[in-house]
């Protein structure tokens, strides 16, 4: 981003509000979705700032702005809260206006009406009663503010708007019952509104950044999000959409189609998962585009209103294969993909989902299912056990990916033999295999040898059994904490062999209780009862050493080879 297309800076609302800005919210950003907790919160905030000892100022969080002109901005992040504040001001004007029609300093209060009118709604013209506004809203929730919220109708018409539209309505109505309460006890309730309002206004301040177009602000929003600022990048790809459509169809039928086509996908989806689901989906069909990069491509590829319907129409045929790699349990998929969607999940390994999403869309059903199981044995014996670079697999992956949404791969073979770089020779992943330490202190990588172990115990024994069940837990044989009985291991020998899958082993909880931190002679005895081959098999053991250790790690290397496997 160039410096000239991106700015920043701290305002207070007061100073947002003036010299004659104006703040359009794009026709067809979120609908006014704040509830009573999100009031009460902003209230309580607001509170905290009027006392002679409270907080000094609150901050109000980042605004994201896009320049219209020099007086007009777009507002692409920050609408619930400019359109809570602008409620909050017009609820304290209609208290006001009450006042002036009950004859209570009518003329004071009439001139604090129009102050706030002028400092921070807009100028009302005298003979139209039109309001030329400092904040417009959404197309959905702009009509009701502006013509009955800003004019201060009372009451208020409560039937026949959309649901967004009567939220926004009892915000008002709830913001001005708390002003009501909070000023009616003082002698002059007229000064005592305003006062509020104007305390507010230099109290509340934001980090505001300003951006010259849509590019720059999905950049602001990846840079921020990945920071841990959540903004919505799903709002500005509608916006970009519904912009398109717009300029290239005036159909009231076809913006309200496609309203509906991306509400359901965000529906399905979550507003957080559809920026990740768009790239997933894009990287499926296109040239290579990462997340920062995704919204430029989009916007230089999604053009006219053909192209908006065409890439709706291609969203809603991946959506499904993205929500069953994510969350295998609630899809209509076979059980055997959903194991192998759910083990690479625990792997924590996506550079495959484009592959994926490609495959399921054009090869057979049973060449899926081999290269979706190819790809767990991929992604286990480069990822877990080789911890290698993703760089390398992510390129790879979204070569098969084009291909495959080419044509030019149309089955397994040709699709795992692409991938052959990436699969670890057997000589290779037993070397790593046989080193490998998973720190088991962290849930997520002792979910991870809990599953390994499973799988090694199937292969010996020949029975299977849920790895997550709390019957079952991993028996360090070498303790984490060893009491006496452990002079064969060195105090550093205990920090490096501890967490090594070689001291590891499969046992009935019980008995895992039972063994604690004994001396190896003792857990002998423990080891002979349990059920699981593996953990029996150390029953012959003489003693435990580094040395046993190594030998053991070693042989289990050499039954992974054979679990996790694939003929290329």
């Amino acid at each position: 981003m160039s410096v000239t297309s991106f700015s920043t800076d701290n305002r207070t609302y007061r100073q947002l509000m003036g010299n004659g800005l104006i703040y359009r919210i794009p026709p067809f950003q979120r609908d006014y979705a704040w509830n009573e907790e999100e009031w009460e919160d902003l209230w309580l905030d607001i509170q905290g700032t009027l006392s002679a000892d409270g907080e000094p100022a609150h901050y109000m969080g980042y605004l994201v702005l896009q320049t219209v002109d020099n007086r007009v901005f777009e507002v692409i992040d920050g609408q619930q809260r400019l359109t809570t504040l602008s409620l909050i001001v017009l609820a304290a004007m209609r208290l006001l206006k009450r006042l002036i029609d009950n004859g209570i300093a009518a003329e004071a209060n009439q001139m604090r009406l129009g102050q706030l009118r002028t400092s921070y709604i807009g100028y009302l013209d005298p003979v139209t009663l039109i309001t030329q506004n400092k904040l417009s809203l959404n197309r959905q929730n702009d009509p009701y503010y502006r013509q009955y919220l800003v004019t201060l109708t009372d009451p208020l018409p409560q039937r026949g708007f959309p649901a967004s539209t009567n939220t926004m309505r009892k915000a008002f109505e709830w913001f001005e019952r708390r002003l009501n309460e909070y000023t009616s006890t003082q002698r002059d309730q007229g000064r005592a509104l305003a006062q509020f309002i104007e305390t507010m206004s230099d109290k509340l301040f934001f980090t505001v950044i300003t951006v010259s177009d849509e590019l720059n602000a999905y950049r602001v929003f990846e840079t921020l999000n990945a920071r841990g600022v959540r903004l919505s990048a799903t709002d500005l790809l509608k916006n970009y959409l519904f912009a398109v459509l717009a300029r290239h169809s005036q159909s009231e039928v076809e913006l309200k189609k496609l309203e509906r086509r991306w509400d359901t996908l965000v529906s399905r989806l979550g507003s957080e998962s559809l920026p990740d689901f768009l790239r997933m989906h894009w990287n499926s069909r296109h040239s290579f585009a990462r997340q920062s990069e995704l919204f430029k491509a989009i916007r230089n590829r999604i053009q006219n209103r053909e192209a908006v319907f065409g890439l709706l129409r291609e969203m809603d045929e991946d959506v499904d294969t993205y929500l069953a790699l994510n969350q295998p349990e609630g899809s209509s998929w076979p059980s055997d993909w959903k194991v192998y969607a759910q083990e690479l999940r625990l792997f924590s390994v996506r550079q495959p989902y484009p592959m994926l999403m490609a495959a399921k869309r054009r090869l057979a059903d049973d060449d899926f299912a081999r290269l979706l199981r190819a790809t767990v044995v991929i992604s286990f014996r480069y990822n877990v056990i080789g911890s290698l670079h993703t760089g390398e697999s992510e390129r790879l992956y979204h070569e098969v990916a084009k291909k495959i949404h080419e044509g030019i791969i149309n089955n397994y073979t040709l699709a795992v033999q692409t991938l052959r770089p990436i699969y670890r020779s057997d000589a290779a992943f037993k070397a790593d295999f046989s080193e490998k330490s998973i720190k088991t202190t962290q849930s997520r990588n002792a979910r991870i040898v809990r599953y390994i172990l499973s799988k090694l115990e199937q292969q010996v024994g020949g029975v299977e059994f849920d790895y997550d069940s709390p019957a079952y837990t991993i028996e360090h044989i070498l303790p984490q904490s060893p009491e006496a009985g452990w002079e064969a291991f060195s105090d550093r020998d205990l920090e490096e062999f501890v967490y090594r899958l070689g001291n590891m082993t499969i046992i009935e909880s019980s008995r895992n209780r039972e063994a604690g931190n004994k001396s190896f002679a003792q857990k002998r005895v423990i080891y002979q009862e349990s059920r699981f081959r593996l953990t029996q098999q150390l029953a012959q053991e003489e003693e435990w050493t580094p040395e046993r250790l190594a030998a053991r790690q070693r042989e289990m290397a050499r039954l992974a080879a054979v679990v996790w496997r694939i003929d290329i």
